[in-house]
């Protein structure tokens, strides 16, 4: 194509090195121009990624941390799959004064395995014919307030393993369906501990002398005791 050939081509059909320098299309056409502003935008997200991670890990460590009682509480609630749900308080099966008869209308005493309550009932009578106090310091709870049990418990201990041992979570414990009552004073326990039997009464754990289940036939034997909660 000669010099005059060109000359006679409209603009659009002309090789781009022959165009005028205003008519040449952009390098990269379509593509975004990097001005000062694109040109930073990959330090500017690293910098905000950065920060984000110093703020996730510096004000939750307990995040890092796979033995703490969050993540264990977490990883327990995952296994067992169950919410704890119900009221707390007194409906939730709280004894307000921390001791109660078979006679109070209570959740805690009306919400009772009808067995388990015929069995403590008749137990009770015989203590008091002994002279012995016989109350009830716990029996029905709801999931919640198992839950918030345990919980202070995790406080005080320091550790969900270490609260495990005096409070079951609320997939394992027999107060929730009101198959366990705790009974006191210390009195009664020692009197429950003898003749609980004689009611197919008996003592779960061992570190815990106030709790009793209806785990056998009246007269029969009791099954061995567990070491503590965490061992059921």
């Amino acid at each position: 194509m000669t010099r005059q050939d060109l000359t006679q081509l409209p603009p659009a059909q002309l090789p781009p090195a022959q165009l005028p320098p205003a008519q040449l299309p952009p390098a990269h056409a379509g593509a975004p121009a990097r001005g000062r502003s694109g040109g930073r935008r990959t330090p500017a997200v690293l910098v905000v990624g950065a920060v984000l991670l110093a703020a996730l890990f510096g004000v939750y460590p307990l995040l890092d941390r796979v033995d703490s009682p969050v993540v264990q509480t977490i990883d327990d609630a995952l296994d067992h799959g169950t919410t704890a749900s119900g009221p707390t308080g007194v409906a939730g099966g709280e004894i307000p004064d921390g001791a109660a008869t078979l006679d109070d209308d209570l959740p805690a005493i009306t919400g009772l395995d009808p067995a388990l309550a015929d069995a403590v009932r008749q137990a009770a009578a015989d203590a008091a014919a002994d002279d012995i106090d016989f109350w009830i310091t716990s029996g029905w709870r709801s999931p919640a307030y198992q839950q918030e049990l345990l919980d202070a418990a995790v406080r005080k201990h320091g550790s969900l393993e270490a609260a495990r041992r005096v409070v079951a979570t609320p997939e394992k414990s027999r107060h929730i369906g009101g198959k366990a009552v705790d009974i006191g004073p210390t009195e009664a326990d020692y009197w429950m501990i003898q003749h609980g039997t004689d009611y197919g009464l008996c003592q779960v754990y061992e570190n815990e002398m106030w709790h009793f289940e209806l785990l056998t036939e009246p007269g029969g034997t009791c099954p061995p005791m567990l070491k503590d909660g965490a061992a059921g």
